[in-house]
């Protein structure tokens, strides 16, 4: 059975930083793109951050660029987000993600974690 779990959320100030990461179980997900997803209540999911199997390829969202890291560790099937510079705007709930290369529709979901940033 395929798993995604999230870790790392928590309650952190204004300027603070957080690392989220993804643990995946179940089946490698070496050759798939993996990506991070936010919602916030009353707000539609915002895409934050891809990467490629092999991390040669990212992309962020303007929201997050600069201040937000993606990186994976396929010898452990496990992806991470590094937070810096955090904002009281960046609280949600936070999701990875899964989807096969050349497929548009992410396949495997995490439950989420929340990251709540205090002013």
């Amino acid at each position: 059975q395929v798993q995604l779990v999230e870790s790392g959320g928590g309650l952190v100030q204004a300027g603070g930083s957080l690392r989220l990461s993804c643990a995946a179980s179940g089946r490698t997900f070496s050759t798939w793109l993996m990506g991070w997803f936010r919602q916030a209540p009353g707000k539609e999911r915002e895409s934050l951050a891809e990467i490629s199997w092999n991390g040669g390829n990212t992309y962020y969202a303007d929201s997050v660029k600069g201040r937000f890291t993606i990186s994976r560790d396929n010898a452990k099937n496990t992806m991470y987000l590094q937070m810096n510079s955090l904002k009281p705007e960046d609280t949600a709930s936070y999701y990875c993600a899964v989807r096969r290369a050349g497929v548009k529709e992410y396949d495997y979901w995490g439950q989420g974690t929340q990251v709540t940033v205090s002013s």
